[in-house]
């Protein structure tokens, strides 16, 4: 049995990314094929696999500012030839799903979240990120057709994985289809509440934490406000489109710490007081990391993250996304003692082992209904 994946565009390491690498590790020999791809941006991850472009590889500014070519997009991932795989395993937040395959050939698409820029608000996706003034005036034109493509190209998918419980709604809204759920990989290993990351002087600042691109919906601005006026100390980890207008409001008790590697950032979770959240998120990762570190998290209500606070133990809700709401968590925080173990514990359904287990056993169950299997890497 042949199998090959599929990817939106490989032009940075962030969550997707994770889940693809898991994909990879599962079935080593699969050729990826994505969009754009860019090592560097990667961090080198991909480079032992066979990566395999769209004619967008060769189009000047499509790695760097892959953004502003959506109207390509559907063309470029028609036009990949997967007539000589069995299986097809697509994770896409976007256009990975679009893929042709022939009827015989079984496409399983890992869903992050439907097209969000067609769904939810086309105008505040032109407003996240630093898009000519003629590209935002186009954009809203687009999307109609974009939104024809995202429905129509859903339904090519036999059988459809969400990211999240949240996810899952909005695939039945926006595609009517049924999906089952599986969480992304997490590194939970790596971000362990361990005694060699305690740094008594990182405890000593009694700082919050957030972490994550630096864009509007985000929200770092209502946390930085809130921030000011208690007082508190914020660090912030994480570079984007927003940075200049966040450090301009920010007072001296905000620091920006733009990008660390991994094993700074376990140390910056583990010696936090708590871990900010005030966005609505398909899968907060990075929540899920603070987790394992056994950080209690001030989380707005809303998306996924709803399903892993348990109010009191794994932490406390932002009832708006407002400053004055995030000021009122900030000072309720102070009534609570968690139970850091416990909270470290909660993270462990979530590591990339049982990921890739589970994704595994769900490939293995479809196959099985198609009278055949796959072979996999050894040690998965």
């Amino acid at each position: 049995m042949k199998i090959a994946l599929v990817h939106d565009y490989l032009v940075q390491y962030g969550g997707a990314e994770r889940v693809l690498e898991s994909f990879a590790r599962i079935f080593p020999e699969a050729p990826i094929y994505t969009l754009v791809y860019d090592p560097v941006a990667t961090r080198g991850v991909f480079e032992k696999y066979d990566v395999r472009t769209s004619f967008l590889q060769n189009v000047p500014f499509a790695r760097t500012h892959h953004r502003l070519f959506p109207l390509l997009m559907p063309l470029a991932i028609e036009q990949f030839d997967l007539s000589r795989f069995d299986v097809v395993l697509s994770d896409s937040s976007s256009y990975a799903k679009g893929i042709i395959t022939l009827p015989e050939t079984v496409h399983i698409s890992y869903v992050h979240t439907p097209m969000r820029y067609a769904w939810d608000d086309c105008q505040k996706y032109t407003s996240d990120f630093s898009f000519p003034h003629i590209v935002k005036r186009m954009v809203p034109f687009a999307m109609t057709g974009i939104r024809i493509w995202d429905r129509v190209s859903a339904h090519r998918i036999d059988h459809v994985i969400a990211n999240s419980a949240f996810v899952a709604r909005r695939v039945k809204k926006y595609y009517n289809r049924n999906a089952v759920v599986i969480h992304p990989p997490v590194n939970v290993k790596h971000f362990r509440l361990r005694k060699e990351l305690i740094d008594e002087n990182l405890i000593r600042e009694n700082y919050f934490l957030m972490v994550g691109r630096l864009i509007t919906y985000k929200r770092h601005d209502i946390v930085i406000e809130a921030c000011n006026r208690l007082g508190v100390k914020l660090k912030i980890i994480g570079r984007g489109p927003e940075m200049k207008r966040l450090q301009k409001m920010a007072g001296p008790t905000i620091e920006f710490l733009s990008r660390v590697d991994d094993d700074a950032l376990a140390r910056y979770y583990a010696n936090a007081r708590a871990f900010i959240f005030p966005q609505e998120e398909d899968f907060g990762i990075v929540a899920i990391e603070a987790l394992a570190a056994g950080r209690p998290l001030i989380a707005y209500r809303g998306g996924d993250i709803v399903d892993h606070i348990v109010e009191g133990k794994t932490g406390i809700y932002i009832e708006k996304q407002t400053v004055s709401a995030v000021i009122d968590a900030l000072t309720a925080f102070e009534q609570y003692s968690f139970d850091y173990n416990s909270i470290a514990h909660y993270a462990d359904a979530f590591d990339k082992s049982y990921f890739e287990r589970k994704i595994k056993k769900y490939v293995d169950d479809i196959m099985k209904t198609h009278g055949t299997s796959l072979q996999y890497c050894e040690d998965v």
